[in-house]
């Protein structure tokens, strides 16, 4: 178990975290799914037996570091939100499923494993967005050439809905209920899967016109 400190427009959340659920090929469109496979398959990883599926990760994987150290520099990061289910409720954030590419062509558990997931600090309460939950938007952004670039961008309708996900987790005996913090899964990236020295992730809500965010620099050793 890990204890960490969030914060929401009602004050701090202190949540145990027993186990991270990092959920996979979760798009809703069938099309969007085949396009995401299709650009991990050109760095050689191949494709799941079943969608969505879920991959486990250690709780000493999050961080929510500004900085972070990654081994080599085959990694990049992927813009998530992830659902937080605690005693008091369930809460909602966003965070980087950063992941080892290299490693990723022969293992996705591993690649998985390997990297620190940074998180953001600030949390929504469910309760908040639940009625409006396909109206918010996740953006990435990486930096490139001295110049932030959009690297991810849609709307988390893409993506199955966090009841969808706990559900079909349930159903295949994955860890679900308080103290467990699922990634929610990932867009398509503009251009390439490519590393970058920074990465920021955005979750925007425009009907209560505010926003979370996470940024953080990867530093390969």
């Amino acid at each position: 178990m890990r204890e960490f400190d969030f914060s929401t427009p009602d004050g701090t959340v202190k949540a145990a975290i027993t186990e991270v659920v990092i959920a996979g090929w979760t798009g809703r469109d069938p099309h969007k799914v085949q396009e995401h496979i299709d650009e991990l398959a050109a760095l050689g990883v191949a494709p799941p037996e079943t969608v969505p599926c879920f991959y486990r990760a250690g709780i000493e994987t999050l961080t929510q570091s500004p900085f972070v150290d990654v081994l080599g520099a085959d990694s990049s990061g992927e813009g998530e939100y992830f659902v937080l289910e605690t005693p008091e409720g369930r809460f909602i954030g966003c965070g980087s499923d950063h992941t080892d590419r290299k490693v990723e062509a022969y293992s996705i558990p591993v690649s998985k494993q390997m990297c620190p997931k940074p998180i953001g600090g600030h949390l929504w309460a469910w309760e908040e967005v639940r009625d409006h939950w396909d109206r918010l938007e996740i953006q990435s952004e990486i930096l490139e050439d001295g110049t932030w670039i959009t690297y991810q961008h849609g709307s988390v309708a893409a993506m199955r809905h966090p009841d969808d996900l706990i559900e079909r987790a349930r159903d295949l005996n994955v860890p679900t209920g308080p103290g467990v913090l699922m990634f929610g899964g990932t867009l398509p990236v503009h251009g390439a899967i490519r590393p970058a020295a920074q990465f920021r992730v955005t979750l925007h809500d425009p009907v209560l016109g505010r926003s979370l965010g996470h940024g953080y620099a990867a530093r390969p050793v």
